[in-house]
């Protein structure tokens, strides 16, 4: 139920114009950071999914950062 909640808001979010719209900024990253919390919490569950995606979304919208950076969700979750 909590992962249902969790990837219909993140679908909201992008339907809405994501980061650009509610931010003001543009991801650094390809996938988007919404696009790859929501993959990542499909696939790893709402904990692992959701902190992937936090540590991911900590790293985004570095100024200096010129190229946009190719970075998918891995096959398997990563380890501590």
């Amino acid at each position: 139920m909590v992962k249902k909640l969790l990837l219909k808001a993140i679908n909201y979010y992008q339907k809405t114009g994501g980061s650009v719209t509610h931010f003001a900024i543009s991801c650094n990253f390809s996938p988007t950071c919404s696009h790859y919390t929501y993959q990542a919490i499909e696939r790893f569950g709402v904990i692992k999914g959701s902190m992937m995606g936090i540590k991911r979304i900590r790293r985004c919208n570095d100024p200096d950062c010129v190229n946009i950076i190719c970075e998918p969700v891995p096959e398997k979750a990563p380890e501590k």
